[in-house]
């Protein structure tokens, strides 16, 4: 559904109101700014960085530039909550190659994650290649023109989420791993959970994580501030390979280029496939991303399984047992350092008795009866943790964190009858008016409720006039101020972004927008069976309606062959099936048949350069194409959606 821009004079950014100038001289008055520990910990031990911090693919396209970031060099604004305005301070305002310690160096807000490099005795162990080549090149480049250049020995991807293994191709080749000459390091499951999380779900996920990272906005003291997390998100080329090697068990080591390594396994908290390491020779401990300088999100507001906060808490309790005694260094793939056993030991057990803290009063108050949203207004941190600028709302927030909780455990519905079988959003909201007395009464109080400050109430009441009637200006323009001035007062950096992103759709309306597709360098990386689970996501189920096809596919680079069936309106595949019965064979390799089911090629050309081969029934492939999905990468999500859709 389209609608019009907002009028200019409407469409522009305002400035904080008097309500959100309280807000902000509120939080500046409940935490102790005057603690500088985290800045003396992001600067400590810094050799250089990039000047400018510009990174660009080889075409010359940015993508990535921290100096857009120069505006947070001042007094957090009204239009920023302070506490936010710092961590994000943190992260843009200390970037480049720092040495944790001789021989353990980090490259910081090249990306929204941190790369870690060893150096071993004759090169680089390098942990968590970024989301993006460019920008793991470049922090390759920065410590080997800084520290010496020395080949990568080996690379370890700490869990499943893109910012950790995207930019795997800029540090290694994958022919590198695939001869044995660079071992790739990852936790067992990493190949389906990060594929399945990046992929099946991509489309989805990657439009709301352009909300969550503030993608679409302007870095401004009224606009992009930070993602929390770290400094900003790299828009680069992302690439996969699949691991060499893989970790399963709790107390396995592996010894490369002189390096032991001592792993433990955090499977499904953080991630769904994780370990964290201890590095013996250093004292350090690397807590990939269990623990960061903010409460994490137990859910993630662009969509993920909910997390579980309970094992969460229990693992990081199992890292204090088992390295605890042994560390002088706790690092990690977001944020900075803490160095010395006291504090790092202090840190691990406050970050532990965060997530329980939230597990356990969210269930306490769910075993009373409080639904998850009663339960998020009630559950509060203690002084003893909620004063610690670690464990602060900059990622997740205490109040999403324990719906997800809820969630995780009796999941979406409250048990009243009346929120079983609820109308749609758009159904909902012309009813909602009717009874209201239309969108003109509505917006009319609503823009009392807004002068009051009233915020949250004005976002719930004039999405109904959205959802309804887009076109209707005013009420779509003060949804917009309502949402801008939420997102002001946000200490969570995604919710800052969701929220002006939020407005931003309110009064631009979408970005021009393209077909999703999986990146090249992901595809070429994805294991076929779970290409075939792409495609099982696509399949259209009216155009399959009275499909029954089956295709063999003999791949020249693989040593199997596989039926594809289409039946019923669901796609199946079937390993060296004993009785396949195929309509028509296929002889191709791998990365062709994706391409070709991606549009990346065509089969005329593949057959006329001899690299597919048919046999049997041809024709049956001929609308083969057509039976699969095309998603759109922005669709609306403040504003109603195509119903016409299916």
């Amino acid at each position: 559904m389209t609608y019009s821009p907002l009028p200019e004079h409407l469409a522009q950014p305002k400035q904080a109101t008097e309500h959100t100038k309280q807000a902000q001289e509120r939080v500046q008055r409940a935490l102790n700014f005057d603690d500088r520990q985290s800045f003396e910990d992001a600067k400590r031990g810094f050799i250089a960085s990039l000047d400018p911090i510009t990174i660009r693919r080889p075409d010359g396209h940015v993508t990535y530039d921290l100096q857009q970031m120069d505006f947070l060099n001042a007094e957090a604004p009204a239009t920023v909550n302070p506490s936010l305005w710092r961590q994000a301070q943190l992260n843009a305002q200390h970037h480049g190659l720092f040495e944790v310690c001789d021989g353990l160096y980090q490259v910081r807000s090249f990306d929204i994650a941190n790369m870690t490099l060893i150096r071993g005795d004759r090169g680089w162990i390098i942990i968590d290649p970024l989301t993006s080549s460019e920008s793991s090149a470049a922090a390759l480049a920065l410590a080997n023109e800084q520290l010496g250049e020395r080949p990568v020995m080996a690379v370890l991807i700490t869990h499943s989420h893109i910012d950790h293994f995207g930019g795997v191709l800029g540090v290694i080749t994958q022919e590198q791993v695939l001869s044995g000459d660079v071992p790739l390091i990852a936790p067992k499951d990493f190949v389906n959970e990060s594929l399945n999380e990046n992929v099946l779900a991509g489309n989805a996920m990657g439009r709301r994580a352009t909300y969550m990272y503030g993608n679409l906005l302007e870095p401004s003291a009224t606009g992009f501030v930070s993602t929390g997390l770290g400094a900003s998100l790299s828009l680069g080329s992302t690439g996969f390979i699949v691991p060499s090697d893989t970790v399963s068990e709790t107390g396995e080591t592996r010894t490369i280029d002189g390096i032991e390594i001592e792993f433990q396994m955090t499977m499904g908290t953080e991630a769904p496939a994780e370990f964290v390491f201890y590095l013996p020779k250093f004292k350090a401990l690397c807590m990939s991303e269990i623990t960061s300088h903010h409460l994490h999100n137990v859910y993630t507001l662009r969509g993920a399984q909910v997390r579980d906060a309970l094992a969460w808490s229990a693992q990081i309790n199992e890292s204090i047992d088992l390295f605890g005694h042994r560390l002088d260094i706790q690092f990690a793939s977001h944020h900075w350092p803490i160095w010395g056993q006291a504090r790092a030991v202090e840190y691990l057990e406050k970050q532990r008795d965060l997530y329980k803290f939230i597990h356990d009063q969210t269930l306490r108050l769910a075993n009373k009866g409080f639904s998850k949203e009663e339960i998020a207004e009630r559950v509060s941190l203690p002084p003893s943790l909620g004063q610690e600028f670690y464990n602060r709302d900059y990622y997740g927030t205490v109040h999403h964190n324990a719906r997800a909780v809820y969630v995780k455990y009796l999941g979406f519905f409250d048990g009243n009858p009346a929120t079983l079988y609820q109308l749609p959003p758009t159904e909902q909201a012309v009813r909602y008016l009717d009874y209201m007395g239309g969108s003109d009464e509505v917006v009319r109080k609503a823009e009392d409720s807004f002068a009051n400050g009233d915020y949250r109430w004005v976002a719930e009441v004039l999405n109904h006039v959205v959802m309804a009637d887009p076109e209707h200006i005013r009420g779509r323009a003060l949804l917009a101020d309502t949402f801008e001035q939420l997102g002001y007062q946000s200490e969570s950096a995604p919710w800052r972004n969701f929220y002006l992103c939020g407005a931003l759709e309110l009064r631009n309306g979408l970005p021009e927008s393209k077909a999703f597709t999986a990146s090249g360098g992901v595809a070429a990386g994805m294991p076929i069976e779970n290409f075939f689970q792409v495609l099982a996501v696509r399949l259209l189920p009216e155009a399959a309606l009275d499909v029954d096809l089956r295709i063999e596919l003999v791949f020249t680079d693989l040593d199997s062959r596989y039926l594809l069936s289409v039946r019923n309106s669901v796609l199946n595949y079937f390993k060296n099936a004993k009785h396949p019965e195929p309509q028509v064979t296929l002889t191709i390799s791998s990365l062709d048949f994706k391409n070709l089911l991606t549009g990346a090629t065509d089969a005329a050309g593949l057959l006329e350069q001899k690299r597919l081969e048919i046999e049997g029934d041809a024709s049956r492939l001929l609308s083969l194409r057509d039976l699969f999905d095309q998603f759109v990468r922005r669709y609306p999500l403040v504003t109603p959606r195509d119903q016409s859709q299916h």
